[in-house]
């Protein structure tokens, strides 16, 4: 018999009931280090008090009006988002998916408006992960996210991971944008280089295309930069914002330039809820506190502590890791062993991480983590690897 919630995940035997910072509570009251903050979701940790409170002071005002409103908070947020990133403009969804969507449909609709339609195809990497409905798998291709799920929407050109100087060669004049993340996250924390950033800007400046980052996981000071594509000092035409920029309340944004957006006028797109009171003052919030120059200069230390301890684990347990990669807390520990072993011995020692491709097991924890936590993540990670 089919349980009444759908069952497309395997989900694992854990019932959380509560969230302390950077920890989870099991309905039987065991205590779990969260290395996974819902996916890179949790940026200040669970029921952090400051988000809290913002939370209710805006439930006990307004939680939803619609877009046929001006809604002060989400004019609030646009312009704390503007002011601090490269774009010009925000429209807010409630994912990533969302977020994807737009993009696409913006690039699309800019080429449209300049008298060019033939310009649709978007090209994207193997590897990649930019969300669940059928335009954002798509744009994946890969066998695991589009199998069942044809006819697929046409228009996507997948390329391999890591061979940039080839890109240039396809672009062509149906190229409506390149489409990537600064960083995978499901593809197995694989940083871009700096220098591969570069070239693509360089490319589709020259091509006549747009450049489209998804920082969907890598954004929002994850990487200790307020957005990974920082470290390269290039700006992308399109940037896909969710996850960490709600702190654990469902909230996208699209941001774009003023140019790339040109095309998206009134009846163009539209989001119920997106941009509500409460996911804004909340977002609001968050950006208020990740983007304050003291406190991505404390994930970056952080970073540094959490790494230099894994690469001792790394260097104890040969035969399970294989090394260290990422960027900021955005880690990942690549594994000779099957990362979902590596997990499931993790919640026996009560730490949860979060498996990814390419063999590789994720460390997406609070930006908030304290040095007594991490040295104890690192503790249970040994633990978990002696087992194995």
């Amino acid at each position: 018999m089919i349980s009444s919630v759908l069952p497309t995940y395997n989900r694992a035997p854990l019932a959380f009931v509560k969230g302390e910072g950077s920890w989870l509570i099991e309905a039987d009251g065991r205590r779990f280090l969260d290395l996974g903050a819902g996916i890179a979701v949790n940026t200040l940790g669970h029921a952090n008090p400051e988000l809290a409170e913002v939370l209710k002071a805006q439930a006990d005002t307004l939680w939803h009006v619609s877009n046929l409103y001006k809604i002060p908070a989400q004019q609030a947020l646009a312009d704390k988002l503007v002011e601090t990133t490269f774009a010009d403009t925000c429209f807010f969804t409630n994912s990533g998916t969302e977020a994807a969507e737009l993009a696409i449909k913006m690039a699309r609709k800019y080429w449209y408006e300049k008298g060019q339609p033939e310009k649709i195809e978007v090209i994207t990497f193997e590897g990649c992960f930019h969300g669940r409905s059928t335009g954002a798998i798509a744009a994946s291709g890969s066998e695991k996210m589009v199998k069942g799920f044809g006819p697929l929407m046409p228009g996507f050109v997948h390329l391999p991971f890591g061979d940039w100087d080839a890109v240039a060669e396809h672009v062509s004049e149906k190229t409506a944008a390149i489409l990537i993340e600064p960083v995978q996250g499901e593809g197995g924390i694989r940083v871009v280089p700096d220098e591969a950033l570069k070239l693509l800007r360089q490319i589709a400046d020259e091509k006549g295309c747009l450049l489209i980052f998804d920082e969907v996981q890598c954004g929002v000071a994850r990487t200790g930069k307020l957005f990974a594509h920082e470290y390269a000092g290039v700006i992308p035409d399109i940037m896909m914002v969710a996850k960490g920029i709600g702190g654990g309340f469902p909230l996208g944004a699209v941001l774009a330039t003023e140019e790339a957006a040109s095309g998206m006028v009134a009846g163009t797109h539209g989001s119920t809820y997106g941009g509500n009171p409460l996911g804004c003052a909340i977002g609001l919030k968050v950006m208020e506190i990740v983007s304050d120059p003291a406190f991505l200069a404390e994930v970056n230390r952080k970073a540094g502590l959490f790494r230099q301890k894994l690469e001792g684990l790394v260097a104890d347990h040969p035969d399970v890791f294989e090394a260290v990669r990422g960027e900021g807390l955005m880690l990942g520990l690549k594994c000779k062993v099957a990362p979902a072993d590596l997990v499931a011995k993790g919640y026996e020692q009560g730490v949860l991480t979060v498996p990814a491709a390419d063999n590789v097991v994720r460390l997406l924890p609070a930006l908030n983590i304290s040095d007594d936590e991490i040295t104890e993540a690192v503790a249970r990670i040994d633990a978990a690897a002696s087992a194995l």
